[in-house]
């Protein structure tokens, strides 16, 4: 019996170790990838070795293991037991029959045929308990709730188990083999590289990691790594690597730290800071957000004594009170009750926040109080509030100053449910006196009083849109204003008019300035005539010099054709006289007068006329300078005394007649342009009817909107002052005035003469185009003038494309600098254009090709040019039409 359990004992040794001798041969040969042969010789020498202890059927045990070990792994299919290469099934069955005879031999040699069989039986249980064993342990190793992943020392993967492989969404064998950078995203895999490389580093220490695998189907989840290396076959090392799935529970990190920075966010954006105090522990947390409102650091430990150290000292004791009422009450009743309160904080700059604090009281389980509240910024809200009051009083101001009153009729109960103080002051009422109906009635003009009601009841009667009307009040000192109303009805949610809204404008100074306007047209028609029978009967002719004293203007009168030579433009006075030789004093003393910059009268003088005939003229000249007293030369009348009498009767008309005439010349454009004058009056009138009619909308809502309104008042005042702005320019046009000459740039006078043109080139289906150049410097030059020029220019143009039908009629003024750096202004039409033969004299005086022309028009526009320092000419054009242009000298010229 003995010797039996010996043998059971010796054969299971035998067994064991060959057992775990073929296992490591196998991890072996699998690490190394060795081929069938190399591990069948293997198995074999293995199996004779430990035939050795005598054992022949723990022996045949091994040589069947390694039967089975070599096909299940070195033979095609891989990892089963089935033979599919006939070659294979003999190199096995060679393999079995080399191992069972060495096995036997040896066997024969050292044990008997009995104990050979014990072996064998006891090598056959063995085995079955190995593979028992090993199936458990791969169930475990397969099954275990956590990946496991086994990688060479170049991150090549070894072996991986099952739940690994799936939950990364793979097969295990579509992962073995290839890198393990592979499941990870490509931003990470340096990370990896590196804790496989410490891993290798210290052997047998673990390591420990959280990084995101990527599966097959591109989601990513977040996993922990523990990793361990260890030296295998032949000492090469391998990792080890169990990961553990977290993404959960990063999910719940990061939503827990995306809900606080939201929350952050919100009061950051809110301006409102959360707080909270425990009762117990008289721990106090104050929110980042608490900390920035208050200017405190974040790393102060949060106390109740910094809150009143913030607040104003106006409202620290309120605070305090409030304070002690919710924290250190001794009844406990008024302890942990929840408060709110509005206070100021004086920040350490001066400026002044305005906190709502709102807390909540809370009870523990244990009856403990705990406070959580929150205090928000309301800065704002108090600036927009005192911002709506001063609104409030700003909309009772402008109401005042535009002499504008709104009022609501009850249609129901036939009385005013509202009615501003300025509609009382417009029927002359005090603001805070009880008026009746009746009353008001009877301020309103008798003639005008049915019309009032009629418009009233139609508006009630038709429900849609705006009616307007206009009619006057009668004060009691006999007064009379006029008012322009604008009434608007609403409906109610049965279909009729429940109440009308209006307003009404006091445009008495609108109507006195219109009949002003219409009386100064008709005197300035008139003054128009009478100016035309002084050009026609004047006989003198006007001269200017520059500063140069150089002759700048020569403006002759038809009658005196040939009086005075050609070419006298641009020479001094003592070049065109002949007698400087013979009378050398009366020349001397003349230039002394002109040097001192001094008026000079009746200087007699000999010269040629045109023919070369001497001719005698009387000349008196008067210097004259700019608005900061610069001298720009002289201006002056020169008569022929041949003719003596009537020299003296037309001499002071000849000292005038420049001004006059550039005065006839703006009454009459005026005069055409009534059409674009009244368009300009009526297009900021009507926007001021829009925009009252907004205010009245928005005045009208359940809650009246304040600032639009306001904005509206704002921009009837605007609208207003640009039809004042109109009548004003057209005043400056019409009247006679000195000339002011000014630093001013040439686009904005076009833009003005523009405005008063639109209309006309509308009525005359005229494009215009302009082309300004922008940033173009200022020039020295007399507004209205300068306006009289371009105006008739453009009319010269408009009556010039009259007759064109066969091409679109295009008006073109450009602005830019000359050559020589000058300001230049050019106006271009495609009309008949002027003929060859009269472009010469197209810019002399009374030189006309219209039938009904005095022929002054450009000639005073060149005489207004080179007043100014500057030359107006006829440039040859392309194609049809004409381009008229003057250019004019800088500033800085025009003062030197």
């Amino acid at each position: 019996m003995y010797n039996q359990l010996t043998k059971f004992g010796n054969s299971a040794t035998q067994l064991i170790f060959g057992s775990v001798t073929l296992a490591a041969v196998t991890l072996t040969s699998v690490y190394v990838h060795s081929h069938f042969a190399a591990t069948a010789f293997a198995y074999l020498v293995v199996i004779l070795l430990f035939s050795l202890m005598g054992s022949f059927f723990s022996s045949s045990a091994l040589s069947i293991i390694s039967v089975a070990a070599l096909t299940y792994l070195f033979t095609p299919p891989t990892f089963s037991l089935r033979i599919d290469d006939p070659q294979d099934l003999l190199a096995l069955v060679a393999f079995l029959t080399a191992s069972i005879v060495g096995t036997h031999l040896i066997r024969n040699v050292r044990h008997e045929r009995e104990t050979a069989r014990e072996i064998a039986a006891k090598l056959r249980q063995s085995e079955a308990d190995l593979r028992d064993r090993e199936k458990r342990w791969r169930a475990i190793f397969e099954h275990n709730p956590v990946m496991y992943f086994m990688v060479d020392e170049a991150g090549t993967v070894l072996n991986v188990n099952t739940f690994g492989a799936t939950q990364l969404g793979y097969a295990p064998e579509e992962i073995v083999g290839l890198s393990v950078l592979n499941v990870f995203r490509n931003e990470d895999r340096e990370v990896v590289r590196k804790c496989i490389g410490e891993c290798l580093t210290n052997i047998g220490q673990s390591h420990t990691w959280d990084i995101q695998k990527v599966r097959k189907d591109g989601s990513v989840l977040w996993v922990r790594e523990n990793a361990k290396a260890m030296l295998w076959a032949d000492d090469k090392p391998i990792v080890l690597i169990a990961c553990e799935d977290i993404t959960e529970r990063k999910r719940t990190v990061l939503a827990l730290q995306r809900s606080e920075a939201h929350l952050a966010q919100a009061q950051e954006l809110s301006h409102t800071g959360s707080f909270g105090w425990s009762e117990v522990t008289g721990e106090i947390f104050w929110s980042k957000e608490f900390f920035r409102l208050f200017q405190y650091d974040p790393e102060m430990k949060p106390a109740a004594q910094l809150v009143l150290d913030r607040v104003h000292p106006e409202d620290r004791a309120s605070v305090q009170e409030t304070m002690d009422r919710a924290y250190r009450a001794e009844d406990r009743a008024f302890r942990g009750q929840d408060f709110e309160h509005e206070y100021r904080l004086l920040m350490p700059d001066g400026s002044v926040k305005h906190i709502h604090a709102l807390a909540r009281a809370t009870r523990t389980a244990s009856g403990d109080t705990e406070f959580v509240g929150a205090a928000t910024d309301i800065t704002a809200a108090k600036q927009v509030e005192q911002q709506l009051r001063r609104s409030e009083a700003y909309l009772a101001d402008a109401q005042r100053l535009s002499h504008t009153g709104t009022w609501s009729w009850d249609c129901n109960h036939r009385r005013f449910a509202y009615r501003s103080a300025e509609v009382s002051r417009l029927f002359g009422f005090a603001p805070e006196e009880r008026v009746t109906l009746e009353a008001i009635r009877s301020r309103i003009h008798p003639d005008d009083l049915a019309l009032q009601q009629e418009v009233q009841r139609r508006a009630i009667e038709q429900k849609t849109g705006n009616f307007e009307y206009d009619f006057r009040i009668r004060l009691p000192d006999g007064a009379i204003r006029h008012i322009h109303a604008i009434a608007h009805a609403v409906v109610g949610s049965d279909g009729t008019t429940v109440e009308l809204i209006g307003t009404h404008m006091d445009v008495t100074e609108q109507h006195a300035a219109r009949e002003r306007l219409e009386s100064t047209l008709a005197a300035l028609r008139e003054s128009e005539q009478r100016f035309r029978d002084y050009a026609e009967t004047a006989s003198d002719w006007l001269w200017e010099t520059g500063p140069d004293h150089l002759l700048t203007q020569f403006l002759e009168h038809a009658g005196t054709a040939g009086v005075v030579a050609k070419g006298v433009i641009g020479l001094p006075r003592r070049e065109i006289a002949r007698d400087v030789e013979e009378e050398p004093e009366k020349w001397r003393q003349h230039q002394a007068t002109l040097d001192a910059h001094l008026p000079f009268r009746d200087l007699i003088y000999r010269t040629v006329n045109r023919h070369g005939c001497p001719t005698y003229v009387r000349t008196s000249g008067k210097p004259f300078f700019d608005g900061s007293g610069n001298f720009l030369g002289y201006r002056g009348v020169s008569t022929d005394i041949t003719a003596m009498i009537r020299a003296d009767q037309a001499e002071q008309e000849l000292r005038k007649a420049q001004a006059e005439l550039a005065h006839v010349t703006r009454v009459t454009t005026l005069g055409e342009l009534t059409a674009s004058i009244a368009h300009e009056v009526n297009q900021p009138l009507a926007a001021i009817i829009t925009n009252a009619d907004a205010c009245l909308g928005w005045l009208g809502r359940d809650t009246p909107d304040l600032p639009a309104a306001r904005s509206s008042v704002e921009w009837i005042i605007e609208d207003a002052i640009r039809a004042s702005e109109v009548i004003r320019r057209i005043r400056t046009l019409a009247k006679k005035g000195e000339i002011e000459m000014v630093a001013i740039g040439i686009n904005d006078v076009v833009k003005d003469a523009i405005a008063l043109v639109t209309r006309e080139l509308a009525n005359h289906q005229v494009t215009l185009r302009t082309e300004l150049a922008p940033t173009l410097p200022a020039i020295l030059a007399d507004r209205v003038q300068l306006q009289q020029v371009i105006i008739n220019l453009v009319m010269n143009g408009i009556e010039a494309m009259q007759t064109v039908d066969d091409r679109p009629r295009e008006l073109m003024i450009q602005s830019s600098l000359d050559d020589m750096g000058r300001v230049q202004l050019s106006v271009t039409d495609c009309g008949v254009g002027i003929a060859e033969d009269d472009t010469n004299r197209i810019l002399d005086p009374f030189f006309t090709t219209k039938a009904s022309g005095l022929g002054m028009g450009l000639s005073i526009c060149r005489s207004i040019v080179e007043a100014h320092g500057g030359h107006l000419s006829v440039v040859p054009k392309q194609g049809p039409g004409a381009t008229v242009q003057f250019v004019l000298p800088l500033h800085e010229e025009a003062v030197s």
